[in-house]
């Protein structure tokens, strides 16, 4: 399949310092990428450009072959979906009326949900588990609970390409299971092309099948979990000695760092 996302000459600075200089990346379509890489590797910043949420200081973004800054705000949320960092909902806020956030690129004026935005909130309330908390308010879920309510606002957009940065952050190791699983589980069923911001590897290795390995703005290596969870890919974009295993039940590499390299 076409990929729909890709940059092109891509450079990204923050005032005078540039943080990205002339990337060309495509995003597979239908598939789960993660963006890998240390701490002010630049990971995040090309999610959010990418995203329409940062502009770029030269080249562009296309979606679909049309460069994505060029276009319409409400458009392009039509299209593609974003879950940055450590979202923050209104105080009392339930998670029903979160959800109905996600309908705003499709209503006009001040107009209300219609039966079908209605029709669409439940099911992203359905598909992400949420029936028996969606008269809860955000700030009394716990941190997986939280994740998968926005998660569901995201798919109520009904866009085919969705963006998290750093989904996992700050929860625990059961709730990092239930967002990730969510999200294979959008994948593979839904056919959603996932991009997300990735601080582990091992669950970048075990739940994408494609990772880009990220250092100072630039690409390291992409391919495959296989091609891009090497020795030599960890030592040069994390500066680490690894051994790696093969995951018993999947397959797929996992690293096991011992000592910097």
């Amino acid at each position: 399949m076409t990929e729909r996302l890709s940059t092109e000459h891509l450079s990204i600075s923050y005032g005078d310092t540039l943080i990205v200089d002339n990337l060309n990346l495509s995003i597979p379509t239908g598939k789960i990428t993660a963006l890998v890489g240390a701490n002010g590797s630049g990971k995040s910043t090309i999610l959010k450009t990418m995203a329409r949420l940062m502009k770029p200081r030269t080249g562009g973004v296309l979606l679909d072959g049309k460069l994505i800054h060029a276009q319409s705000t409400k458009e392009v949320a039509k299209q593609l979906a974003i879950l940055p960092q450590n979202p923050v909902a209104p105080d009392g806020l339930t998670v029903a009326e979160l959800i109905g956030y996600g309908r705003f690129p499709y209503q006009k004026g001040f107009g209300s949900l219609t039966t079908e935005d209605l029709k669409i909130i439940r099911w992203a309330i359905a598909v992400t588990g949420m029936e028996e908390f969606q008269d809860r308010p955000i700030d009394r879920l716990s941190g997986g609970q939280r994740q998968r309510a926005w998660i569901a606002m995201a798919l109520a957009q009904q866009t085919d390409i969705l963006f998290l940065d750093e989904p996992t952050t700050f929860l625990d190791m059961a709730h990092q299971l239930e967002v990730l699983q969510l999200l294979q589980k959008l994948n593979q069923e839904e056919g959603r092309t996932i991009i997300m911001v990735v601080h582990d590897l091992n669950h970048a290795s075990r739940y994408a099948q494609h990772m880009v390995a990220i250092k100072s703005g630039k690409v390291i290596s992409e391919g495959s979990p296989t091609e891009v969870m090497t020795r030599d890919v960890l030592r040069a974009v994390f500066a680490i000695e690894a051994d790696i295993l093969l995951d018993p039940r999947s397959g797929v590499p996992l690293c096991l760092p011992y000592q910097l390299a």
